[in-house]
């Protein structure tokens, strides 16, 4: 039998500060890993580390979380054993979202404290997509998979729990343009155009709470 990993990340970031002096938990991130050696961490996140709205699936390497004069980050990881037809049904998951016009759910994440976790169609975060892969291996969610928080996550998988600490990079590895410093017209457009387009699915296919 094989197994995946969900990790949850605490990130050297802005926002990732803010998010913990709000919700007192140490974790900001989460991310899947469909192997041992946490090179690839597999996830919805900000496609450039200084432009948070472009954002939506991405295939996150040590760098993005241990960039600068960080040499490594925190991790809680969570082994999750799986037999072939749950890793095939999760591989194709996790193709659909990087082929098929997945978003980031910006929403969600942004009213999470307060709306707990809304639904819009092929829009998904962190912890949405974690969540959804973790029912896909099986493990048995008490509530809908996009109402899950970075904390619910750990209360949800705390059994399944392999390793806490620090993990090193490598090397500088970043995906392409992943350090680029965004002009402020850049910046603008991307919150406009992640903003319209999550407006609309709203308007064409509703909003679950």
């Amino acid at each position: 039998m094989k197994c995946i990993y969900i990790a949850l990340i605490k990130a050297h970031t802005g926002l990732g500060a803010v998010g913990r002096q709000i919700t007192g938990f140490e974790y900001t991130h989460a991310a899947v890993c469909l192997d041992d050696t946490f090179t690839e961490f597999i996830t919805f996140s900000r496609r450039r580390h200084y432009l948070p709205f472009d954002a939506g699936f991405m295939r996150e390497t040590r760098s993005c979380y241990a960039f600068g004069k960080h040499k490594s980050f925190k991790a809680k990881i969570y082994r999750i054993p799986v037999n072939s037809e749950q890793l095939a049904e999760i591989s194709r998951y996790i193709r659909t979202c990087e082929n098929d016009g997945y978003i980031f759910n910006l929403i969600s994440m942004a009213t999470m404290p307060l709306l707990h976790g809304t639904h819009i169609y092929k829009a998904r975060n962190c912890m949405s997509f974690c969540a959804e892969i973790a029912e896909l291996a099986g493990v048995r969610l008490t509530k809908p998979f996009y109402k899950y928080s970075i904390s619910g996550l750990d209360k949800a998988l705390c059994k399944c729990t392999c390793f806490e600490g620090y993990i090193k990079k490598h090397c500088e590895d970043y995906p392409d343009k992943y350090m680029k410093i965004p002009t402020p017209w850049e910046y603008a457009q991307k919150a406009a155009e992640l903003l319209t387009e999550l407006a609309r699915r709203i308007r064409k296919y509703g909003i679950r709470r």
